[in-house]
């Protein structure tokens, strides 16, 4: 959630400072810029929760535990930016405010991407 939060409102003040430029700059920009804030501060909170858990775990498992996060993330991954993308630019196009178009599109393509995210790891059993 905090990621969550952190780079939506991120996001959303990108895209009200760029609301002068080309919707699909402004879009791409906005996007690149959630993704920064989003893995960088979720690649830290992820490292500081799980240290002591992977130190005492065998090389195999960890390997293979990481392998079904990367999988299920990165499929995640697929479905927010398809769904991110079109969505924020559509709702620029429309002339809806640049921060309230990132925040909705956000919200649309951070909900598909939980699902999507769930589903793959309970069909991969990973947790």
């Amino acid at each position: 959630m905090i990621c969550f939060i952190v780079s939506a409102s991120l996001s959303a003040v990108t895209a009200q400072l760029l609301s002068d430029y080309d919707n699909y700059l402004t879009t791409t920009i906005t996007i690149v810029i959630g993704y920064i804030v989003y893995f960088g501060i979720f690649s830290c909170l992820f490292y500081w929760d799980n240290i002591e858990r992977y130190r005492e775990m065998k090389s195999g498992l960890i390997k293979k535990e990481l392998f079904a996060l990367v999988s299920s993330f990165g499929l995640g991954e697929i479905v927010y930016l398809g769904i991110r993308w079109p969505t924020l630019y559509y709702f620029l196009e429309i002339g809806i405010e640049p921060y309230l178009a990132s925040v909705i599109s956000e919200i649309i393509s951070t909900g598909c991407y939980m699902i999507s995210v769930t589903v793959f790891l309970r069909k991969t059993r990973a947790f």
